[in-house]
Protein backbone atom coordinates (compact mmCIF):
# COMPACT_ATOMS: atom_id res chain seq x y z
CA UNK A 1 0.00 0.00 0.00
CA UNK A 2 1.28 3.61 -0.79
CA UNK A 3 1.83 6.30 2.13
CA UNK A 4 -0.40 8.79 1.61
CA UNK A 5 2.12 11.67 2.73
CA UNK A 6 5.52 12.35 1.99
CA UNK A 7 8.00 13.93 4.67
CA UNK A 8 9.70 16.85 4.27
CA UNK A 9 13.16 14.91 3.40
CA UNK A 10 11.15 12.64 0.44
CA UNK A 11 9.85 16.22 -0.80
CA UNK A 12 13.55 17.87 -0.99
CA UNK A 13 14.70 14.56 -2.81
CA UNK A 14 11.67 14.59 -5.04
CA UNK A 15 12.42 18.16 -5.92
CA UNK A 16 16.15 18.14 -5.85
CA UNK A 17 16.45 20.90 -3.65
CA UNK A 18 18.12 21.19 0.10
CA UNK A 19 16.83 20.03 2.91
CA UNK A 20 16.73 23.33 4.94
CA UNK A 21 15.41 24.87 1.39
CA UNK A 22 12.27 21.95 1.64
CA UNK A 23 11.63 23.19 5.09
CA UNK A 24 11.60 26.97 5.23
CA UNK A 25 9.21 26.27 1.98
CA UNK A 26 6.94 23.90 4.11
CA UNK A 27 7.00 26.72 6.83
CA UNK A 28 5.91 29.49 4.47
CA UNK A 29 3.40 27.69 2.74
CA UNK A 30 5.08 27.41 -0.74
CA UNK A 31 4.91 23.77 -1.10
CA UNK A 32 1.64 22.37 1.09
CA UNK A 33 1.85 20.72 4.18
CA UNK A 34 0.04 19.73 7.65
CA UNK A 35 1.54 19.93 11.09
CA UNK A 36 1.23 17.01 13.03
CA UNK A 37 2.58 17.29 16.35
CA UNK A 38 6.57 18.37 15.62
CA UNK A 39 5.92 16.60 12.32
CA UNK A 40 5.71 18.13 8.92
CA UNK A 41 3.12 16.11 6.51
CA UNK A 42 2.96 16.90 2.98
CA UNK A 43 -0.31 15.19 1.22
CA UNK A 44 0.63 13.48 -1.91
CA UNK A 45 -2.25 14.66 -3.55
CA UNK A 46 -2.18 17.85 -2.69
CA UNK A 47 1.58 18.05 -3.27
CA UNK A 48 1.28 16.94 -6.87
CA UNK A 49 -1.99 18.93 -7.50
CA UNK A 50 0.86 21.98 -6.40
CA UNK A 51 3.25 20.47 -8.30
CA UNK A 52 1.48 20.08 -11.62
CA UNK A 53 -0.55 23.70 -10.98
CA UNK A 54 -3.87 22.06 -11.25
CA UNK A 55 -5.13 22.06 -7.37
CA UNK A 56 -6.34 24.77 -5.06
CA UNK A 57 -3.09 24.24 -3.39
CA UNK A 58 -1.25 25.67 -6.78
CA UNK A 59 -1.17 28.86 -4.58
CA UNK A 60 0.74 29.25 -1.64
CA UNK A 61 -1.20 29.20 1.57
CA UNK A 62 -0.80 29.24 5.05
CA UNK A 63 0.39 26.11 6.65
CA UNK A 64 -2.08 24.43 8.37
CA UNK A 65 -1.05 22.83 12.57
CA UNK A 66 -2.93 19.79 13.72
CA UNK A 67 -2.90 19.86 17.44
Amino acid sequence: MEALTYSVDEVAALLGIARGVAYESVRNGEIPATRVGRRWLVPRKRFHAWLDGTGPASTPARPRAVA
